[in-house]
């Protein structure tokens, strides 16, 4: 029933760009917080980027911030992580994932009941 589809990932040189969209269907009516998270050569997943739409909250990992945007469709049936100024290092495969928001810790995949497949990101030095 519901299903979450991450699009967008690709290869890109150094500084530069993707924007990544997490589409969301079947998702029930609730006040929802939608999260990045990628999971990188040698490395645990970890959190990116995380929203909650119908508040404006977002949050950011510290490796991303200022770097990278997360933001929603009119309809907030797509969220889209706009990667900027992209390193070596940020290579990985980046999974969105849904749950209700509780305002606990966005970093937890524990509170995250929905996630799609991934997408691959690729950065060549």
């Amino acid at each position: 029933q519901v299903r979450l589809m991450e699009s967008g990932g690709g290869s890109v040189q150094d500084g530069g760009s993707l924007r990544l969209s997490c589409v969301g269907s079947s998702l029930p009516d609730m006040n929802r917080v939608v999260t990045w998270f990628r999971e990188r050569p040698g490395n645990e997943r970890e959190a990116v980027a995380s929203s909650n739409g119908l508040s404006g909250w977002t949050a950011y990992g510290d490796s991303v911030q200022g770097r990278f945007t997360i933001s929603q469709d009119g309809a907030k049936s797509t969220t889209f992580l706009q990667m900027n100024n992209l390193r070596p290092e940020d290579t990985g495969k980046y999974i969105c994932a849904a749950g209700m928001w509780n305002g606990g810790d966005w970093r937890r995949t524990s509170d995250y009941r929905y996630w799609g497949q991934g997408t691959q990101v690729t950065v060549s030095s």
